[in-house]
């Protein structure tokens, strides 16, 4: 039975990602190691947010700003560090890597995020 309170928190979720990550595989016919892209988890129901941050400067300069990329989604789901997660919210596709270890919470989780270049 879900919890009132992860009810309330998923009723938040606006978008869903799909999570893939690069495996090694062996070839049956040549014996050769390679890598592939295998998708592990499919449309998860999460909520993509951006925190921007400003620091002022050490040297009198302008402002430096950052942006945090957060993503929410259930706590029962594994996300390897290097992951590719594409989500998919308020009808806008952006694939990400997760960059950092996760906020794991009883009902959901956060996960910090860096746009995806490629596979390590």
């Amino acid at each position: 039975m879900v919890s009132p309170r992860r009810k309330a928190i998923q009723s938040l979720y606006r978008g869903t990602c799909t999570v893939k990550v690069w495996e090694e595989y062996k070839d049956p016919i040549t014996k050769i190691t390679k890598h592939q892209e295998v998708t592990k988890f499919e449309n998860e129901p999460c909520k993509l947010s951006y925190v921007k941050q400003t620091t002022a400067s050490s040297d009198g300069g302008p402002a430096i700003i950052s942006q945090t990329i957060k993503l929410s989604l259930a706590p029962e789901l594994e996300i390897p560090a290097g992951s590719k997660i594409i989500v998919t919210q308020d009808g806008v596709t952006k694939e990400f890597t997760r960059s950092g270890e996760p906020e794991v919470h009883m009902d959901h989780q956060h996960i910090t995020l860096e746009l995806f270049k490629e596979y390590a």
